[in-house]
């Protein structure tokens, strides 16, 4: 059996293949590289270079290696970026995820694993969240999001067709095998951002707004780390496998931290106090966003591994210092 995951040469598509991979799994990645690295595509996968929006491609992609399965996380995802460019968004995340949809049903494939988003909550009443809650996103991302989502729904009540939506909180860390991590120089994860910070590679890190209703002011995420994260895809993807039936499940371990409360553990476990500036609200940012994540764990037995913000934060210092001292346009970094 072969696994097609879009998306694959970037941050958490990459680290799919890495578990894939390791579990013993045929891999084929597709990927625009327009965010992904090439090298950050394991030699035993097999990578294809295009657009999972080109039908052509993707069609004759499915035919050629007998693809069962696809694991879909290339997309647009920075939240400001959707506010100010929808019909980006709208055209990639959700067109592009149509024409996906219709290639794998022409191509009779029966397993979908769809990276979806905490954003399609918007501004919750209740945290932690559960899966339950009221779907109502704020941002053009969330949305993007949720429309494919709607069509997972619909098209696996008129096909052969099951799916599983992963519903991601704030992704953070590194591979603990030192493998991969969080490449892209423009990022705007807040750890990526403070780590850099730390190191000297930006000159200090702004926070979006300190009026929010929180504890300190500052918006609160649930932080999950990128292997436990990964690992729920495999146990989604087994599941399914196993003729389980589709489902839906919040991925986050059910506890926030507020962005001040995240630069502070960068400042320890760095032991550099760089500069933080106080800046106005971010257009499409909730108060609080953290999971309910009794289901997953009910649902697919998943028990997380690396819930430690301090952890997470060792392994993105670790990760952006490899980067630093061995610049990506020197070509691959050690494996």
């Amino acid at each position: 059996m072969t696994v097609l995951v879009t998306g694959g040469a970037g941050y958490i598509g990459g680290h799919m293949v890495l578990a894939l991979l390791d579990a013993g799994e045929k891999v084929i990645v597709l990927d625009n590289l327009s965010t992904g690295f090439r090298w950050a595509v394991s030699d035993a996968a097999k990578l294809i270079v295009g657009d999972f929006g080109d039908t052509a491609l993707v069609d004759s992609v499915l035919a050629e290696h007998s693809v069962d399965a696809i694991a879909h996380f290339a997309a647009k995802i920075v939240v400001p970026e959707s506010v100010s460019d929808p019909i980006a968004y709208y055209g990639n995340n959700t067109a592009k995820a149509l024409s996906l949809l219709d290639c794998a049903l022409r191509a009779k494939i029966k397993h979908f694993i769809f990276s979806s988003t905490a954003a399609v909550y918007g501004e919750p009443e209740f945290n932690p969240i559960s899966e339950q809650a009221p779907l109502a996103p704020i941002n053009p991302y969330g949305r993007s999001k949720l429309m494919v989502e709607w069509m997972l729904q619909d098209v696996a009540k008129a096909h052969d067709l099951r799916f599983a939506v992963l519903r991601y909180f704030n992704v953070a860390g590194a591979d603990p095998k030192g493998r991969l991590g969080q490449s892209s120089p423009k990022a705007t994860h807040l750890i990526k951002v403070a780590v850099q910070a730390a190191l000297g590679l930006r000159d200090g890190l702004d926070v979006f707004g300190v009026d929010y209703p929180t504890r300190d002011g500052s918006c609160i995420r649930d932080y999950i780390q990128v292997s436990d994260l990964i690992d729920a895809h495999l146990l989604a993807l087994g599941h399914l496998r196993k003729g389980g039936e589709s489902l839906t499940v919040n991925c986050g371990y059910g506890r926030g931290y507020s962005v001040l409360e995240v630069i502070d553990v960068v400042k320890r476990q760095s032991g550099v106090a760089f500069d933080v500036r106080i800046s106005g609200r971010r257009a499409g940012d909730p108060a609080s966003l953290v999971a309910g994540a009794n289901r997953v764990k009910a649902e697919l037995n998943w028990t997380p591994r690396h819930d430690d913000l301090d952890e997470i934060v060792r392994q993105a210092l670790d990760w952006e210092r490899r980067l630093r001292d061995r610049p990506l346009e020197q070509g691959p970094l050690p494996r």
